[in-house]
């Protein structure tokens, strides 16, 4: 969730400092590759302390990059002024990751004025298709008396 962050007037931050933004996505060590309005790229690293039974990364850890770096793409779509929050997410999960790194691609499929809808495609390090994440995001208007 991105609620309380807003999109600056200006032109948006560095890859570096969105992240900064975020103090759960530098926790879970996710970092980002290329972030602009039409793609974003993040990833994270396979640990054990992200796994459940079997050195599977667990569900939450996946869904958590593709929260995140959706949420980025929603962010850097909005209206300068404006914030975003995570309203829906569904993600498919298709094999499990035991080593390397998750990635994520997240794109936007709608930009519209209540809501930014964005789809993150998640992949192993073999370019495997790990699993696919759909979330809607509401933009927030910002606060006028503010």
């Amino acid at each position: 969730m991105m609620e309380g962050m807003t999109r600056p007037e200006s032109a948006p931050p560095p890859a570096a400092d969105l992240l900064a933004m975020i103090p759960y996505a530098v926790t879970l060590g996710i970092t980002l590759d290329e972030a602009a309005p039409e793609l974003v790229r993040g990833s994270l690293r396979w640990s054990p302390g992200l796994c459940t039974t079997g050195g599977v990364m667990n569900g939450g850890a996946v869904m958590s990059l593709a929260d995140n770096v959706g949420a980025l793409c929603a962010f850097l779509n909005l209206p300068p002024g404006a914030g975003t929050a995570t309203v829906g997410s569904a993600t498919n999960f298709f094999r499990g990751v035991r080593e390397g790194a998750l990635h994520a691609a997240a794109r936007p499929l709608h930009v519209g004025r209540s809501f930014v809808v964005v789809r993150t495609d998640l992949t192993d390090d073999q370019d495997r298709p790990v699993g696919q994440t759909t979330q809607t995001q509401a933009v927030l208007a910002r606060d006028p008396s503010s």
